[in-house]
């Protein structure tokens, strides 16, 4: 239980603040290739988890991900630069792109907007691994067999950097990696350029492909991952009792996060509005959750306090909640312990359909949150067939789809290394 509390002000808000709401969506996600079909295939509890087929890992406990399969770059990326580029980048370039436009904006046809006010700011918790595994290999035989593209592919800014030099933006362009945080602080970090006048429009996100030999082999000797093998799609269990570990998965989820006034102006299409949120560290160990939580509440609270956002007004909230035996409770306890009392609140987990998209996670669950408070269901929870007794299910989605008219929605996304991250959405007004 929660021993202790942290107490943060609450301030109002600023009426002179600039504010950001969210104008496109794009994504790559093992059910999904775009937002609708994505969000469509979440609500009916389609899970995209299955036998690892990229590689041989018969000799690995873990055989199970969830994958993207038939990815096609299109026309999105040139044929020439798809061999070359590692499938993080990929990912991202395609979504990234799919995000401008929905947000109705034509590539290669922008002269409406000031470009030098644009910016990309989508990040990796891994990067390029497939590139890094391959000129590992290649180095065996000699340097000389290594990909002169080896260390910009690597970084996990290229991605960024690449689709800015597609669009032409010149803003702020760069990456943050805090591991499986990666995409909220991304996507943080953006709205406050925007609302500190850096940008009008921010690309925001993250994308991960690691579902690789190296990937696989370093997760399982974190002993991190469920070993359901024999019932892929019920392997990943957020807040049941014989959750076993979290599913790797892979893809991409990218905002375009505007000014409100310049959306207004150009007539774009508003899906709701970022009003802020926080970040943390629990300052306790590199890959457990702090056992009193105090970590996650600061950030929560935080996001409350900074945002001016009543803790009653927040109804919905998309965890963390990866399927890891000490992580869903500690995550649903200082939950609670903050937004208990309202007792409108649903809680529910999009890992329970598309495994863990480490950095990429918190964007395409982002993409889920922004849908809920657009289409008015909020997805369910699959594979929640004997709940931890810890765990009260007032609070959580059961295993059908849940009308909900949503004030205020919270996305989590949390990090090796402590790092907590909490975004606040709600509906345009």
């Amino acid at each position: 239980m929660i021993a202790r509390s942290i107490k943060c002000s609450m301030k109002t808000k600023d009426p002179t603040k600039r504010r950001v709401v969210v104008t496109g969506m794009g994504v790559e996600t093992p059910i999904g290739q775009n937002p609708d079909e994505y969000y469509n295939n979440l609500l009916e509890g389609v899970s995209g988890i299955s036998e690892i087929e990229a590689f041989d890992c018969s000799k690995y406990p873990t055989r199970i991900a969830a994958q993207i399969k038939n990815f096609s770059t299109g026309d999105w990326v040139t044929p020439k630069l798809a061999k070359k580029l590692d499938k993080f980048m990929l990912y991202l370039l395609t979504a990234g792109k799919k995000a401008v436009e929905d947000g109705g904006l034509i590539l290669g046809e922008m002269a409406e907007i000031d470009k030098s006010r644009c910016g990309v700011l989508i990040g990796s918790g891994m990067g390029g691994m497939k590139v890094v595994s391959d000129s590992v290999e290649a180095l065996r035989v000699s340097y000389k067999k290594m990909t002169p593209f080896c260390i910009p592919f690597a970084s996990t800014n290229i991605g960024s950097s690449l689709l800015a030099i597609d669009l032409g933006w010149m803003g702020p362009t760069y990456s943050i990696s805090t591991a499986c945080a990666t995409s909220n602080f991304c996507i943080l970090n953006a709205a406050n350029h925007i609302i500190d006048g850096d940008a009008d429009m921010m690309l925001c996100g993250g994308s991960e492909s690691a579902i690789l030999p190296s990937g696989l082999g370093g997760f399982v000797a974190c002993k991190a991952l469920s070993e359901r093998n024999d019932d892929p799609t019920k392997a990943s269990r957020p807040w049941d009792s014989g959750r076993d570990g979290f599913v790797m998965g892979e893809g991409a989820g990218v905002l375009l996060l505007e000014e409100l006034n310049h959306a207004k102006k150009r007539g774009a299409n508003i899906y709701a509005e970022v009003l802020g949120g926080s970040f943390s560290s629990d300052a306790y160990h590199m890959t457990k959750p702090h056992p009193e939580g105090l970590g996650i509440i600061l950030c929560m609270e935080k996001a409350l306090s900074q945002s001016g956002v009543a803790r009653e007004d927040v109804n919905y909230i998309n965890a963390h909640a990866t399927s890891t035996p000490a992580g869903d409770i500690k995550e649903y306890e200082a939950i609670v312990h903050c937004f208990g009392q309202n007792q409108e609140l649903r809680m529910n987990s999009t890992k329970s359909m598309i495994g863990h998209l480490m950095g990429a996670a918190g964007a395409v669950e982002a993409v889920a949150t922004i849908q809920a408070i657009r289409t008015g269901w909020v997805h369910p929870n699959i594979n929640l067939d004997d709940p931890d007794k810890d765990v009260d299910m007032k609070f959580l989605v059961g295993p059908k789809k849940e009308r909900l008219d949503i004030k205020v929605a919270l996305s989590n996304s949390f990090g090796f290394g402590g790092h907590n991250s909490s975004v606040l959405f709600a509906p345009f007004h």
